[in-house]
C-alpha cells in the first residue's frame, strides 16, 4: 500500500479549516499529510488514522446528503486506537475542548472474553465526536467494581 491508501478515510466538512486544523494538529497531535489550500482542503494523519477535511462554503463540489446543521456528524462517532491516552486527554483539558465523554476504564464482552481500553470522546470545533482509546488488554471475566 502507498502512504495514501488507508482502507477507510472519511471526509469531513467543517466551518472553519484553519480552526480546525489547529484543533487536530496542535491539540490531538495530527499531522498534515497533505493540503489543496485553493480547495480548503486538508489530508491528515494520526497513528494510522486518517481524515480528509473541507471547509463548506467554497467553490467546488460538495457530497452532501442533506442540510449541514451543527453538530455536524450527529449519529455517528470516530474511534481511533492511541498510545498514552491519558497524556491526550490532559492535552484536551488544557486546551478546554469539550469533553463528551470524560476518561474511563470500560470493559466489552467479546463472546465469552472481555476486552478492555482506556477511553474518552472529545468533540471537534463542528461537534464531531472523536473517541481516543488504549488497550487494556483481554480477561475472562470482568474486573471487580
Amino acid at each position: 500500500m502507498s502512504d495514501y491508501e488507508i482502507p477507510l478515510v472519511p471526509e469531513l466538512y467543517c466551518t472553519n479549516l484553519d480552526e480546525t486544523l489547529h484543533f487536530y494538529q496542535d491539540v490531538l497531535g495530527f499531522s498534515e499529510l497533505y493540503m489543496r489550500p485553493e480547495d480548503r482542503f486538508a489530508r491528515i494523519g494520526r497513528q494510522g488514522s486518517e481524515f480528509m477535511i473541507e471547509e463548506v462554503g467554497t467553490p467546488g463540489r460538495k457530497w452532501l446528503a442533506g442540510a449541514l446543521e451543527r453538530p455536524f456528524g450527529r449519529g455517528i462517532s470516530f474511534q481511533m486506537d492511541t498510545t498514552d491516552v491519558v497524556s491526550l486527554y490532559q492535552a484536551v483539558q488544557t486546551a478546554k475542548a469539550p469533553v463528551f465523554l470524560p476518561l474511563e476504564d470500560k470493559w466489552y464482552r467479546i463472546d465469552d472474553i472481555y476486552t478492555g481500553c482506556r477511553q474518552f470522546i472529545v468533540q471537534d470545533p463542528d461537534g464531531y465526536l472523536l473517541r481516543f482509546v488504549e488497550d487494556l488488554g483481554e480477561r475472562d471475566t470482568l474486573p471487580s467494581p
